[in-house]
């Protein structure tokens, strides 16, 4: 008997990074941090909602694990400065949330799962404007899609991924998902 192709479905995608994929590119990410910054001191990551998150205190444990201290995270929601509101102005708040010692004078990193066009980070500057005046402001994303719209360029990049406008890029995290892993999704088909 021979066997039957799987009927098609929706379109699952390609995985381009694995469970150990990400814990490599965090782990590299972290050292990196460390090295460019020269330590953990006045060190703050500042995860964007929803999966910079949960990226930024994967990143601030690994930190711990080599400075052996704490490393202090937040969370930092854009929505409110995004430039888009008018096309999709109904939108869930997400949290912010500083850590107690804030932002002034400190080195910021906003960590983010996917870098794209560049106006969630440009949103993410604007909000910070709000908060104090950090001594540096870094961006670490865990894929850079490319397709930028503004002049914004990730300091600490997982993987660097070229992909076709009519791609999607999907980030799956244990703990908001199912697993970790980095998907690349084809056109949707009608």
């Amino acid at each position: 008997m021979c066997a039957q192709p799987a009927p098609a479905g929706p379109d699952t995608g390609r995985v381009v990074l694995d469970a150990r994929d990400i814990a490599r590119a965090l782990t590299r990410i972290s050292h990196e941090i460390l090295e460019r910054n020269k330590g953990a001191s006045d060190l703050v990551l500042l995860g964007i909602p929803s999966r910079g998150v949960p990226l930024a205190e994967r990143i601030a444990e690994r930190i711990a694990s080599v400075e052996g201290n704490a490393v202090p995270v937040g969370s930092l929601d854009v929505t409110m400065y995004r430039d888009d509101l008018r096309l999709k102005p109904a939108r869930a708040l997400m949290r912010t949330d500083i850590p107690a010692d804030g932002i002034d004078d400190k080195v910021v990193v906003l960590v983010d799962d996917v870098l794209f066009s560049g106006r969630t980070i440009r949103a993410a500057l604007d909000a910070l404007n709000d908060l104090g005046r950090p001594a540096a402001v870094r961006l670490a994303v865990l894929v850079d899609r490319g397709h930028r719209e503004l002049p914004i360029r990730a300091d600490f990049v997982g993987k660097n991924l070229p992909t076709s406008l009519v791609e999607q890029v999907r980030v799956t995290l244990d703990g908001v998902d199912d697993s970790d892993a980095v998907t690349i999704q084809g056109a949707a088909t009608p």
